[in-house]
């Protein structure tokens, strides 16, 4: 495990509750996710993951957000949208494809606001790695 790994994540996630439902919440997410991709590509490169589709993780929300690593979500067997991207950006990043975390800002049908995170390839197509694991 990566020094500091665990203060990273306690760090990320307390930035992160001062304004999760803000504009610059998210921007601040895509920030750190992109990081966390490239800290990603480095558990793929030693082996420590497979590709994501083939990893048998599954989507799912979690209760409080925060950012898991690869190695984390395979252990556990699921992830949330963040967590997801960020693995399988890593993933592109891995292999010489340019792909970064993309961000969407949504206001909910119930009120709630929020963002969900995907993954923009080199060419421009967005991919939803929750959509394709079961969200």
């Amino acid at each position: 495990m990566p020094f500091g790994h665990a203060v990273v994540i306690m760090v990320i996630t307390l930035a992160l509750s001062r304004a999760p439902d803000s504009v610059e919440g998210a921007e601040f997410a895509r920030q750190v996710l992109q990081a966390l991709a490239v800290h990603n590509a480095a558990f793929i490169r030693a082996g420590l993951v497979p590709p994501l589709y083939r990893s048998k993780v599954r989507y799912r929300q979690e209760k409080t957000e925060s950012f898991q690593d690869a190695l984390c979500v395979y252990r556990q067997g699921w992830g949330d949208c963040s967590n997801l991207a960020a693995w399988r950006a890593g993933e592109l990043l891995l292999s010489g494809e340019l792909a970064a975390i993309h961000v969407r800002w949504r206001e909910y049908d119930d009120g709630q606001r929020g963002y969900h995170v995907l993954v923009r390839r080199a060419d421009g197509v967005i991919e939803d790695p929750s959509r394709l694991l079961g969200m």
